[in-house]
């Protein structure tokens, strides 16, 4: 069990500033801290090091991220590598990951972001170390995992709210799929589907999905476009694509009248059948800047009001029989979990520093 390797990091970026931000913020939290200002002069800091981590720039001149991931894995292959980049690019954040990066994060990033990026890559290593035959499986789970948070953070570095509409969304799905009866790997699909649903507004104009008024006509046609948009993103990540599916036909209707496919009744996938109930709830009982949240009581009554029209029947028998009180302690558990990791959490780090 690796209970005494050194928690040392090595942070590589070629702006000053931004180097001495991290590491600031990684010797506060407890940890040993090398700098580098260049790919090159990275591995040679490293030299002689047992590093916990490598935490890196993706864009730098002359020998980038990943070139310096490509040599770690040569001559460190047990170091993760996280990659830090201006470019909420999910596309990018993909292929670094299929690369063998440890996590992508988007700058400008928040402190706890970095530290809990930097937490999970290091309890992986360790977790690897105590059994590998365990370890194997639970690498695959975490890096299938991080993969899923990666593309919701390049979301959430544009709309916030998504990361706690989101959390909400998943545990009203998970909770309804599992009074159907749902389980095991199947269970976990319609997590990840629902965590994912809105992966596609990352190719919504920001003139459209950051505006406060109602959508015209022509706006919500663009909107419109991201669960196909969404579905072109994962759907060739093998983990992924059940979700992908889920992803793709969350807008549809059981009566028929949703989008993109206008797919009916049972053609829905069960995954995103469960997913309508649990987001229009959720909608329905969340402020958004152009009105008030409506009470949780005329949300089930308007739910159970559209069963065999816009919802399966026995997807709502199934979110009825949860009640108000558990749906009320669902969302007031996921709204303490976040109210905590905030409180938990250092200041952000100023956007100036960490924008190079």
């Amino acid at each position: 069990m690796e209970t005494s390797a050194p928690r040392s990091v090595l942070v590589v970026d070629d702006s000053e500033a931004c180097r001495a931000a991290l590491q600031v913020a990684l010797i506060e939290a407890g940890y040993d801290c090398f700098v580098a200002s260049n790919a090159p002069d990275a591995l040679e800091v490293a030299q002689g090091r047992d590093l916990s981590l490598v935490v890196t720039d993706l864009d730098m001149p002359h020998c980038d991220g990943l070139w310096l991931l490509g040599r770690f894995k040569q001559s460190a292959p047990g170091v993760p590598v996280i990659f830090l980049s201006a470019r909420s690019d999910v596309e990018v954040a993909v292929d670094c990951l299929r690369d063998g990066a440890a996590d992508y994060l988007v700058k400008p990033l928040r402190v706890s972001a970095l530290l809990e990026a930097v937490e999970r890559a290091i309890a992986v290593r360790q977790a690897h170390a105590e059994s590998r035959q365990k370890a194997d499986a639970e690498l695959s789970l975490a890096a299938q995992a991080q993969t899923a948070w990666a593309l919701l953070a390049a979301l959430e570095a544009r709309e916030d709210e998504t990361s706690r509409h989101s959390q909400r969304v998943v545990h009203y799905a998970t909770a309804i799929a599992e009074a159907l009866g749902i389980r095991g790997n199947e269970l976990q699909e319609i997590g990840r589907g629902a965590l994912l649903h809105d992966i596609g507004k990352i190719g919504i104009p920001d003139a459209v999905l950051l505006k406060p008024q109602k959508l015209t006509s022509s706006e919500w046609a663009q909107m419109r476009k991201h669960p196909e948009i969404g579905y072109q993103m994962i759907r060739n990540i093998e983990f992924l694509s059940t979700a992908a599916s889920i992803v793709l036909a969350h807008q549809e209707r059981w009566d028929g009248g949703g989008y993109p496919k206008h797919l009916r009744g049972q053609e829905i996938p069960i995954g995103a059948r469960v997913f309508a109930v649990a987001d229009t709830f959720d909608a329905m009982t969340s402020d958004r800047p152009y009105r008030s949240g409506s009470s949780f009581a005329c949300a089930i009554a308007e739910i159970q009001r559209c069963a065999g029209s816009q919802f399966d029947p026995e997807v709502t028998r199934a979110f009825l029989s949860l009640g108000e009180s558990r749906l009320r302690g669902l969302r007031q558990g996921v709204q303490a979990a976040i109210a905590a990791r905030a409180k938990r959490s250092p200041p952000t780090l100023q956007p100036a520093l960490l924008a190079s």
